[in-house]
């Protein structure tokens, strides 16, 4: 087989793999129900996701984990955090954060 079937059946795999696995709680619905300690775990997939992608970003640096105090990244999520405590509110989260980056990144 050539390298573009291989790309193509690829391709065919996965999307089916993701129609069914979407599809199966709209065509099944309360007929299928998850274990109650499933459910719960689940609850903190969104929390696990959001760190998982964060977490690297903020202390991984050129290749190597920073955890220094040259580290801007590690003062812009600690000013988010502030930020969210102080404000409950997303955008002002994200401001405090990107404020602190942004001026430790060209002033510092």
């Amino acid at each position: 087989m050539n390298d573009a079937l291989y790309v193509w059946l690829g391709v065919v795999g996965i999307a089916a793999t993701t129609v069914v696995t979407r599809a199966s709680f709209l065509a099944l619905g309360r007929r299928a129900q998850l274990p109650p300690v499933v459910e719960r775990a689940l609850r903190h997939a969104p929390a696990a996701a959001l760190a998982a992608l964060i977490v690297p970003e903020v202390f991984a640096h050129g290749g190597h984990v920073a955890f220094g105090l040259d580290n801007v990244r590690l003062y812009a999520g600690l000013a988010a955090v502030g930020g969210f405590l102080a404000t409950r509110s997303m955008v002002w989260t994200i401001v405090a954060g990107m404020a602190v980056f942004t001026a430790l990144r060209l002033w510092a």
